[in-house]
């Protein structure tokens, strides 16, 4: 079903949607505190923004640290196998800022086209 599937709870967001605000809903998991892919997989779902697959997790996390928007630290396991940890960067804080401004400007004015074409007849 790519993205996201179905959930126990209902319909999952459009794999397109998720997809096309990974990189935003990351860096603001990101911003609660280090996590692991998986841990940033559960606080996404968690959110309402469905199954992330790690096949389209890990390609983001590792793009944005190419970017140094995120760095990673290797964290040995405790009786298993270690993980990579993932935090945001000052400069992952500032491209957040910049999207949570373009996200609210492009919502409002979705808002708006959607609520007058629901009217129109």
């Amino acid at each position: 079903m790519g993205v996201a599937e179905r959930g126990a709870s209902g319909p999952e967001p459009e794999s397109g949607w998720v997809r096309a605000t990974l990189e935003m809903a990351v860096l603001a998991a990101l911003t609660e505190g280090d996590q692991h892919g998986y841990a940033l997989a559960q606080r996404l779902a968690g959110q309402g923004l469905g199954t992330v697959r790690g096949g389209v997790l890990y390609p983001v996390l590792n793009r944005m640290e190419t970017d140094a928007v995120v760095v990673s630290t290797w964290h040995a396991g405790q009786g298993g196998p270690g993980r990579k940890v993932f935090a945001i960067t000052d400069s992952g804080r500032d491209r957040l800022a910049g999207q949570r401004e373009a996200w609210s400007r492009f919502a409002a004015s979705m808002s708006r086209f959607l609520e007058q074409t629901a009217e129109a007849k």
